[in-house]
């Protein structure tokens, strides 16, 4: 008998924050010059990052199309686009919309955040009713000392136990928070919608962001799960390079995080 191949929809992308500490027009360049899909905006401190202007030249210039926005909602982005985090969500989303984007990625609030944290679910519900920009909350990771565990996010960091209709999967996240990564695509089915692969050893509260392959996360075994079951959201390499010599080895480890996605995400059965 012949096999049948199914060819999944997926798009592979390059966030921006890959290559820090080089700046967003840098991601743009390389990720044309190794051939990614688009890019990932991570709004950050980076002004042109935050420069939907900006960002609109340089995907016209290159030619690379912006998949995702992921929002500044980290510890290290709270001013970013002002302190209102439904501010920076409303325009996040209006970025994506003009950018032609789909995602805008988003993590749980943090429990000091208390009015955004109490409306977050039923907020995102209402913003998803007035637009076709896809939400996807991020799964986190508790921080340990002393034998101890604390959860800054609210409701918590593990989105399979929320009712949100789409997810982002960090496979570096998962590491840190010693979660099983293929249990969680398992429970999370068609709610999984964007894919951070990246790579961990499980260090406690270090959030490494290793090139896939080079850590303890089954991130060939996800991609190639993702891939059986014809997975049609992004796959954005979300790595951590900036302890790479130079920009040569910064390159080498963009390459090596893109061939490793299109060696593993290939779906094929036998009938």
């Amino acid at each position: 008998m012949t096999d049948v191949i199914r060819v999944p929809n997926a798009k592979i992308a390059l966030s921006t924050a890959s290559v820090y500490p080089e700046r967003t027009p840098d991601a743009f360049e390389l990720a044309a010059r190794l051939g990614y899909d688009g890019v990932e905006v991570m709004v950050g401190a980076d002004p042109i990052s935050q420069d939907i202007d900006v960002i609109e030249r340089l995907s016209d210039h290159y030619g690379i199309p912006v998949l995702a926005v992921h929002a500044p909602c980290l510890l290290v982005t709270q001013r970013v686009w002002g302190r209102d985090p439904w501010a920076k969500l409303v325009k996040a989303q209006k970025a994506a919309e003009r950018l032609g984007a789909r995602t805008v990625v988003v993590h749980p609030p943090f429990r000091w955040q208390r009015d955004y944290a109490r409306d977050f679910e039923t907020g995102l519900a209402r913003m998803r009713d007035e637009t076709d920009v896809v939400f996807a909350v991020e799964n986190m990771f508790p921080l340990r000392a002393r034998g101890a565990e604390v959860v800054p996010y609210s409701p918590g960091w593990d989105v399979v136990d929320y009712d949100f209709p789409q997810v982002t999967l960090d496979l570096s996240h998962t590491a840190v928070s010693g979660s099983d990564a293929l249990q969680m695509a398992e429970k999370l089915g068609d709610r999984l919608a964007h894919l951070h692969l990246a790579d961990g050893v499980g260090t406690t509260n270090k959030d490494e962001h290793l090139v896939p392959g080079r850590g303890s996360q089954p991130c060939a075994r996800v991609l190639e799960k993702l891939a059986t079951a014809g997975y049609g959201g992004l796959i954005v390499l979300e790595i951590n390079t900036r302890k790479a010599s130079g920009r040569s080895e910064r390159i080498d480890d963009l390459a090596e995080g893109l061939a490793f996605a299109r060696l593993h995400f290939a779906a094929s059965s036998s009938t």
